[in-house]
């Protein structure tokens, strides 16, 4: 992707402020070596690195004060593309000869070619998809929520052409907790019963969010479940009348609009 015209990005890390752009990014890694991938990769420069070595390499943040999913939001929100839950493949490219003010050409690495061993429709990653889907379309991403900590505010704003957008994330619900402690533990209340809670919930800050910012569009972003849909067309009157779009995003991480 081009990388003319995207603007940097602003974050705070541990209390300390930051700006990165994807030019910092692609210059920041131009000569280092990937690590092996184990879960979340992103490419730069034609290349997959392990996205909490890209994000250190680029920022100069230890990636003992981040977790993953906070790299991949932020590269996702320069308009790198990233994938999750991957096994990597590395496929060497025969180098050409370099010219006399060319430098010799590093290995390409394969883009990831599996992806799964992992839920899909959690709500971060939801939201990595549906962030790197609005920075490939050219949308401005002011800012993203830490769905990891549950940080308090709207998940996902952008602006693309006089737009504004706050996305009210949400992921479905698992049969079993994440907490590695109860790993294997059912949990009591069924997803389809705790999805209407979580609907009800992205519903309500929608509805608050147009009320504090009624000049932006209010939208909830869900993964593609049954549930979901049936509880939409019980609402989708509502909703409407409310100005709140709901946006779907589907397995492979395609953003779907009305």
């Amino acid at each position: 992707m081009n990388s003319q015209g995207r603007a940097p990005i602003r974050f705070t890390l541990n209390g300390q402020r930051y700006e990165l752009t994807r030019e910092d990014v692609e210059a920041r890694l131009i000569d280092v070596t990937p690590d092996a991938i184990r879960k979340h990769a992103v490419r730069v420069n034609d290349i997959w690195f392990p996205a909490i070595q890209a994000f250190e390499a680029a920022t100069g943040i230890p990636r003992s004060e981040f977790i993953s999913h906070t790299a991949r939001r932020h590269l996702a929100a320069l308009g790198f593309e990233v994938a999750g839950d991957i096994e990597s493949r590395t496929t060497p490219t025969a180098p050409a000869a370099p010219g006399p003010a060319t430098p010799a050409p590093r290995p390409a690495t394969a883009a990831p070619a599996e992806v799964g061993g992992g839920e899909w429709h959690t709500e971060a990653n939801v939201q990595a998809a549906l962030v790197t889907a609005l920075a490939g379309e050219g949308w401005r991403i002011l800012s993203v929520a830490n769905t990891a900590t549950k940080e308090h505010g709207i998940d996902v704003i952008a602006s693309r052409d006089g737009r504004t957008v706050g996305v009210e994330v949400k992921g479905f619900p698992s049969r079993n907790y994440a907490d590695p402690a109860r790993a294997g533990e059912a949990k009591r209340t069924s997803p389809s019963t705790q999805a209407g809670h979580w609907y009800s919930q992205a519903v309500l800050a929608a509805m608050r969010l147009r009320t504090k910012e009624p000049e932006w569009a209010s939208v909830i972003a869900l993964p593609d479940f049954p549930r979901y849909r049936d509880l939409h067309a019980e609402t989708a009157g509502s909703l409407a009348a409310a100005k709140i779009e709901v946006w779907w995003i589907d397995e492979a991480g395609t953003v779907h609009r009305p």
